[in-house]
């Protein structure tokens, strides 16, 4: 592999991403966006992108390990990722590989499971706002522990009360803009991977949403992993080779 090379998408520090490609040139299977978690707060950043994004270059993929803003209230975190995404756009290897079709999958853990299904829909704000029309097209979406149901989240405490520090107050009806349970099912496949044995973000959170889509038409499915929270993003582990095999069943590679 080479990289990453730093692009910005905007003026504040942490509005930028880390592009990862295959160290022998060749042309990638397509792009995943590695959208890291932490509960949407400052203290975790996208460092917890690097080994996924280390090992899908390895497998022939080009990563973009996407940072934003933390702690700077819900819409800016949502803008920031509307926009990091869209960046693919002006990355010359990257717009093409987007122009010939390729795929653009979000992967997201954790909170960043949450951000990965939003970006992946109508990209509303809590306002009532939009970030405007996708100048990239997301094809897929995998969610790896992924707080797909904020407002049992916020009952349930997760993250000692991260739902309501992420909205700035407890959630409500009119934050379903932004809620991915409200929102299933999306235009596009989605895969929720989560460990059996998730102590963090329960297991239910995915197994809701996946029943919700499938209700509603969506196509939505839970893969069952061993392991915790982070196992999901451990190279290392089988739950993250299962991962693998859901990118390239989403791109159609196998």
């Amino acid at each position: 592999m080479t990289g990453p090379a730093v692009h910005r998408y905007g003026p504040d520090p942490d509005q930028h991403a880390e592009l990862w490609l295959p160290a022998d040139g060749g042309t990638p299977r397509g792009v995943v966006v590695v959208v890291h978690g932490g509960f949407w707060r400052a203290r975790y950043d996208l460092s917890l992108g690097r080994p996924p994004a280390a090992s899908l270059v390895a497998h022939g993929w080009a990563a973009w390990n996407l940072e934003y803003r933390r702690e700077r209230g819900a819409a800016a975190t949502l803008a920031d990722v509307a926009a990091g995404v869209d960046a693919l756009a002006d990355v010359p290897g990257l717009a093409a590989l987007h122009a010939e079709g390729r795929p653009v999958v979000v992967l997201g853990h954790s909170a960043g499971g949450h951000l990965a299904a939003w970006v992946a829909g109508a990209r509303r704000l809590p306002d009532g706002g939009t970030t405007g029309t996708a100048r990239v097209a997301v094809t897929g979406v995998v969610s790896q522990a992924g707080v797909l149901d904020l407002a049992t989240a916020h009952v349930q405490g997760l993250g000692g009360g991260a739902v309501a520090d992420f909205l700035g107050r407890p959630p409500r009806r009119d934050d379903e803009p932004v809620d991915p349970m409200a929102e299933a099912p999306l235009a596009v496949p989605v895969r929720c991977v989560h460990g059996v044995a998730d102590d963090v973000v329960p297991p239910a959170q995915s197994e809701a949403y996946v029943a919700r889509a499938g209700r509603l038409g969506g196509d939505a499915a839970l893969v069952a992993v061993p392991g915790g929270h982070m196992d999901l993003v451990d190279p290392r582990t089988a739950a993250w080779d299962r991962t693998l095999g859901l990118l390239e069943g989403l791109a159609g590679l196998s």
